[in-house]
C-alpha cells in the first residue's frame, strides 16, 4: 500500500493571518511541517496552498507544492483538489497533515500510517493524553472522546469531537492529522457540510454525523498548534531553545 501526505495551507487564517510563513530558526512553519512529513518516509509529500508566496517558500526549501483555488471551505477540500490534479493510480491512503504543527512527532505519523495499513480502516487520526487541565477549557484545543481508553497498541473508535469539554471519560487532545482510504476521502468530500460541523468549526464532525467511523491512535505527545500570536511565540521559544 502507498501513502501520499498532503499539507493544506493558506495565508488568510482568521486568528493569525500569514502564519504559514512565520519563521522559527530561520525556516517557515509550513516548511518545518513539510520536513517532518518527509522525515516520516512513508510516501510523497505535497503542500497544497492557495497563495503563491507559500508555494515559492516551500519550493525554495526543497519540497513539492501545488497551487489550489482560494474558494475552498475546508482543508480537506483543498487536499482533494490536489488529489484530482495528480496521478493517484498507485495511492491507497491519503494523509491530511495540518500545516501549523511543526512539533508533530515523526514516529506518530509513522504509527498512524502503520495502523491504517494493518487494520484496513477507513479514517484514522491521532490523540494525546491531556496533562494540563487548562486544555479542557481552551476552545482552541480540540478534544476527542473515544469508545475505549487509548493505549499504545489499540485503535478505538472516536465517539465525538468538541471544543468545549463536559464529560471527562476517555477524552484526549486531538492532534491535527487524518489518514483516509482514498475512496473514503472521495466519498467524504461529496457530503454536505453538517450543522454540527459548521457550528463547531470541526470538519471531522461531518464524518461522525454521516456514520463514517474515525479510529484514533495514541500519540506520544500533543504538539502546540499555532492558532494565535501567543502560540507562535511559545513555540518559537521552545524550538529555538532546543536548537
Amino acid at each position: 500500500m502507498a501513502t501520499l501526505i498532503i499539507i493544506p495551507s493558506r495565508m488568510s487564517a482568521s486568528r493569525l493571518p500569514g502564519k504559514p510563513l512565520l519563521k522559527i530558526n530561520g525556516k517557515s512553519i509550513i516548511s518545518l511541517v513539510a520536513n517532518k512529513a518527509q522525515q516520516a518516509n512513508i510516501g510523497d509529500v505535497i503542500v497544497a496552498a492557495e497563495d503563491q508566496v507559500i508555494i515559492d517558500d516551500v519550493k525554495k526549501n526543497g519540497f513539492n507544492s501545488i497551487l489550489t483555488s482560494n474558494a475552498h471551505k475546508t482543508g480537506t477540500d483543498r487536499i482533494y483538489e490536489v488529489l484530482k490534479k495528480i496521478n493517484t493510480k498507485n495511492i491507497d491512503l491519503v494523509m491530511n497533515l495540518q500545516g501549523d504543527e511543526p512539533l508533530i512527532n515523526v514516529q506518530d505519523i509513522v504509527n498512524l500510517n502503520e495502523k491504517m495499513m494493518k487494520n484496513y480502516l477507513k479514517i484514522g487520526t491521532l490523540a494525546a493524553v491531556i496533562r494540563d487541565k487548562n486544555y479542557l477549557k481552551n476552545e482552541n484545543i480540540v478534544k476527542v472522546t473515544t469508545e475505549k481508553s487509548l493505549k499504545k497498541n489499540n485503535f478505538p473508535k472516536a465517539l465525538s469531537f468538541s471544543r468545549k469539554c463536559e464529560n471527562l471519560e476517555n477524552i484526549y487532545h486531538h492532534v491535527g492529522i487524518y489518514c483516509y482510504q482514498k475512496e473514503v476521502l472521495e466519498k467524504f468530500i461529496k457530503l454536505k457540510q453538517s450543522k454540527n460541523e459548521i457550528q463547531n468549526r470541526l470538519e471531522q464532525l461531518r464524518a461522525i454525523d454521516n456514520n463514517m467511523e474515525i479510529n484514533v491512535a495514541l500519540a506520544k505527545s500533543s504538539p502546540i498548534s499555532v492558532d494565535t500570536i501567543e502560540d507562535y511565540l511559545a513555540l518559537k521559544k521552545i524550538m529555538e531553545y532546543k536548537n
